[in-house]
């Protein structure tokens, strides 16, 4: 069975005029958003993206490969400044160029940081696509790599929360109050234990009745836009600004997840490797062009990482195949492959880039880190 036997299954019906034969969407734009990469290839890279030779491989897998070796450099350095204490500021390399060390003890090349905080909304209409594991291992990926990082937890079930470590019993003071009661984001923050510089706005089973709540109130799309906007303006001011905004988002596209997309100016898609996540990234399609109509006319698709891949089936290939050729260069070069230490971490409170940092589920998602992390540098 070859894969152009598998491909056309993966449309909808009514859809064959359509420029991108299978999905139903609109023609491609001929301009990519801003933060895109260098167009990937269109064979999905599975768990290292970046292992190709530099010839054929694409600008942002030659820069994750140029990172990497300065990784190398930058260990080799430092254990020649330990060796010798007198020659650590000719050979040692420098505070700005290394940020502390990981959980695995080894010491990393700092990623470059935004000119201003990247708000990036998590959203996907379907469930169980990895939303919230992605959030929570991008953002504490590009912590360890130096950066300070917010997640902001509107999902009900508080899963972001959990895997975070942070208290989210109800009562807690959290996302709820910020958007219901007008608490400021600062009086409910909390700092991730595992991880320094990863701080958290917890959510609570409380948020279940915030959709209702915010019905009658006035400007309900746009609470949390200002309730962030001015918690990132105070940072600001006191010289600690955050460097990425992660907003996880229930699998809905109710208020809350309209509060998000508001309050956000990128959106970061996970898309299971899988039919079903095509429909929900349909519709999630067609609420973003409202958004853009009515509130928020800057929000841009920032990133779109493709998750659960299994490389052994002819079905993640071709939903990869089909997302690349629709999106483009916005689709990270990593795919997240299934991973039980993605799925084990969580019940310890951890992400994976804490429980096991060397697994191969960690590995992607600092690979995808870094290609996000990369589309400042090239927009630098």
């Amino acid at each position: 069975m070859n894969r152009s036997a598998v491909t056309p299954h993966l449309g909808w019906p009514g859809t064959a005029s359509t420029s991108a034969p299978g999905l139903g969407w609109p023609a491609p734009q001929s301009s990519s958003p801003p933060g895109a990469v260098a167009s990937p290839p269109t064979t999905p890279s599975g768990v290292s993206a970046t292992t190709e030779a530099a010839e054929d491989a694409p600008a942002t897998a030659v820069a994750l490969d140029a990172l990497r070796a300065s990784d190398d450099a930058s260990d080799d350095a430092s254990d020649d400044a330990s060796d010798d204490p007198g020659d650590a500021g000719n050979g040692a390399a420098t505070a700005a160029d290394v940020s502390r060390e990981t959980t695995t003890g080894r010491r990393v090349r700092a990623l470059p940081r935004p000119n201003q905080p990247r708000v990036m909304v998590v959203a996907n209409q379907k469930g169980g696509v990895g939303k919230t594991t992605t959030a929570v291992n991008i953002a504490a990926a590009l912590a360890q790599r130096g950066l300070k990082v917010l997640v902001v937890d509107l999902d009900p079930q508080g899963n972001a929360s959990t895997a975070l470590s942070v208290p989210h019993a109800e009562g807690t003071p959290g996302s709820y109050q910020v958007l219901i009661e007008g608490t400021p984001i600062d009086d409910v923050l909390v700092e991730c234990a595992e991880v320094p510089g990863l701080f958290v706005v917890p959510a609570t089973l409380d948020l279940a009745g915030a959709e209702i709540e915010l019905v009658p109130m006035v400007a309900r799309e746009t609470r949390l836009r200002r309730a962030l906007d001015t918690h990132l303006a105070e940072s600001l001011e006191v010289d600690d600004a955050y460097d990425y905004v992660f907003i996880d988002c229930p699998p809905s596209l109710g208020l809350l997840t309209v509060n998000a997309l508001a309050a956000a100016r990128e959106l970061l898609i996970p898309i299971q490797c899988e039919y079903y996540a095509l429909e929900g990234v349909s519709a999630l399609l067609r609420t973003i062009d409202q958004i853009r109509e009515h509130l928020n006319p800057h929000l841009v698709i920032g990133a779109i990482v493709l998750t659960m891949y299994d490389g052994r089936t002819r079905l993640a290939a071709g939903v990869a195949e089909e997302v690349r050729r629709h999106f483009g260069a916005v689709v990270l070069k990593t795919a997240v492959p299934r991973s039980v230490r993605i799925s084990e971490a969580p019940s310890y409170g951890q992400t994976v880039m804490t429980y096991d940092p060397s697994s191969a589920g960690s590995m992607s998602y600092l690979e995808a880190a870094t290609e996000l992390a990369l589309q400042t540098e090239d927009l630098a």
